[in-house]
Formats: C-alpha cells, sequence, structure tokens
C-alpha cells in the first residue's frame, strides 16, 4: 500500500510540472486564481469548499478517538474501533472494520515556488478524469486552512476492487514545502457502508502550518 500510494503521488506530481508552463500564464495574469492569495471563495472560477459534516458524517465520529501523528503535527479523529496500522516520519495508516486512511508526506524543496500553479494542474487532471468517468467528485476542499484537490474514485468495475476518497494540498512544515496525499478506501462494494465515516475522518484532519 506504502509504495501505491507513494506512486500515485508521483505521477500526479510529474502530471502537475508537466502542465506549469500552461498555467504559469495564467497565475502572473490573475493573482485572484492564486491557492494562497486573493479571493478565499475562489480559485479562478472555482469555489473553494469547507468542511461541512452532514449529521450522519458527524455521527460516525461519536465516542471517538483524537490522534495525533507527532512526526508531522496533523491531527485526525477517528471512530472509536479503528486501530493503528504503522506511523513512520513519512507515512501513516490507520484502520477500521475493512476501511483505511494512508497518508504520505513528501518533502519538495523544488516546489516551493511553484506549489500554486501545480496544485492548478493537478486540479485539471483530475477534472479531465472526471470527464472519462475515473472519479465522480472533484473539488478545491480547504483543510484547516490548507487549500488542496479533493476528489473521488467512481463505483470500480469489481465489488473487490479498492475505490479511493482522496486530498492533495502543498504546505510549509518546519520551514519546509511538502506535498501531503491522504487516501481513505474500501472495497467498492463496501464503500457507501463507509463511506459518512470517510468524509468525517476527512474533515476532522488539522495541520500544523
Amino acid at each position: 500500500m506504502k509504495h501505491v500510494l507513494l506512486i500515485v503521488a508521483l505521477v500526479l506530481v510529474v502530471a502537475a510540472c508537466n502542465l506549469t508552463d500552461k498555467f504559469k500564464k495564467t497565475d502572473n495574469s490573475n493573482s485572484n486564481s492564486s491557492t494562497s492569495s486573493g479571493n478565499p471563495t475562489k480559485i479562478g472560477d472555482d469555489p473553494v469548499e469547507q468542511p461541512n459534516p452532514t449529521a450522519a458524517q458527524t455521527a460516525t465520529l461519536a465516542n471517538g478517538q483524537t490522534v495525533k501523528w507527532d512526526q508531522q503535527g496533523v491531527t485526525w479523529t477517528f471512530p472509536p474501533n479503528w486501530k493503528k496500522q504503522e506511523v513512520r516520519n513519512e507515512s501513516f495508516n490507520y484502520s477500521g472494520d475493512g476501511a483505511f486512511l494512508t497518508v504520505a508526506i513528501s518533502t519538495m524543496p523544488q516546489m516551493e515556488k511553484l506549489t500554486d500553479v501545480s496544485s492548478k494542474a493537478m486540479y485539471e487532471a483530475a477534472k479531465t478524469n472526471q470527464k472519462i468517468g475515473k472519479y465522480d467528485e472533484v473539488r478545491w476542499l480547504e483543510l484547516d486552512g490548507v487549500r488542496g484537490v479533493g476528489f473521488r474514485e467512481s463505483k470500480q468495475e469489481m465489488p473487490g476492487d479498492i475505490r479511493r476518497l482522496e486530498w492533495q494540498a502543498y504546505r510549509t512544515f518546519a520551514g519546509n514545502t511538502q506535498l501531503v496525499t491522504m487516501i481513505l478506501s474500501t472495497d467498492s462494494a463496501n464503500f457507501p457502508k463507509h463511506q459518512d465515516e470517510l468524509y468525517a475522518i476527512l474533515y476532522s484532519t488539522k495541520l500544523v502550518k
């Protein structure tokens, strides 16, 4: 799972870098589309959403547990039955009843001045995948003041195939530019059963900037 996550992150970053030139012109001519400045509710013409959990989503965290990833200063609230799988300096894994949270953080000093451009490229790449049916939800989503790209895979071909809810964003932590990749997943057949708790965990994210 760790290797798959890193490959996913690298593919998206490469796609973002390949689109950098395309978005540099837009970024220079329209500062209001910046992910870190300008209009706090929009990037270009697209809205930036804030977590707004439903009652059903909130209920999944009743009597839940707050867990902090000390090495990276990130905190989540999990349902009571979720347990630690593995926590390392740059990766974090928790699970419960066949559902998983897998997080990878990569330090990327080469992206220090390109985070806005890269984020927009990731968003456009995700929108393209939505058009061809790979994703059924793509949006700008801000978690604890950090703007990122949120996307959800469509129902998979086979019931046992993994279906993912993902969020990617850049942040500065301990003086370093980092790419944060968060994947909440379960098999496709059980995704509707776990969907509320997956969104609730995602929305509970707190990030030290």
